[in-house]
């Protein structure tokens, strides 16, 4: 049976937003799917489903996370294969740029338009620079960003649905499922 990961965004933020990762188990569980595993508490999940379809999977969570929590939970889901490579190609960009203050990884729901590319492109300064990858967005920031900045590159607006995660958690995961 095939396994993918589940990439939840924006949940634990503030008091209303919350979804403990037992919690996530739970319903991921009841909603059908099986080997559910959750790694740290920030919406990344681990599951197997004979379904092959990526939308129905993500469809079916969202409707069980919305009737859950009662508010909408965006999610990415992968296979393994797939986040295999995205830590494969995040190892090799960081790497490349071994003075990079912060490496996020923005997993998206969708493919960027080309014309939506030229324009992500564009936005490279010396804070950083995104590189994009299929459905992932390597934010590679440099020395010359802002800490604590939400978007110091002002492009995850570009990026459709996503959601980020650091390259550790990348890393970890990857290492972990895949």
């Amino acid at each position: 049976m095939p396994t993918y990961v589940a990439f939840l965004r924006a949940i634990n933020l503030g008091a209303k937003r919350v979804f403990p990762k037992g919690d996530i188990k739970r319903v991921v569980e009841d909603a059908g799917f099986t080997d559910v595993e959750t790694h740290i508490n920030t919406g990344n999940v681990r599951l197997s489903t004979p379904m092959r379809s990526r939308a129905k999977i993500e469809a079916a969570l969202e409707k069980a996370f919305a009737a859950d929590r009662g508010f909408e939970v965006p999610t990415m889901v992968f296979t393994t294969v797939e986040l295999a490579a995205i830590a494969r190609e995040a190892r090799e960009l960081s790497e490349a740029r071994p003075g990079l203050a912060r490496h996020y990884v923005y997993l998206m729901k969708d493919e960027i338009p080309d014309e939506t590319l030229v324009r992500i492109a564009s936005l490279a300064s010396d804070a950083g620079e995104i590189v994009v990858r299929g459905r992932a967005a390597h934010a590679l920031l440099g020395p010359g960003y802002q800490t604590g900045s939400v978007d110091p590159l002002n492009a995850a607006k570009l990026l459709g649905v996503a959601t980020n995660r650091n390259l550790n958690v990348i890393t970890a995961i990857a290492e972990k499922w895949c």
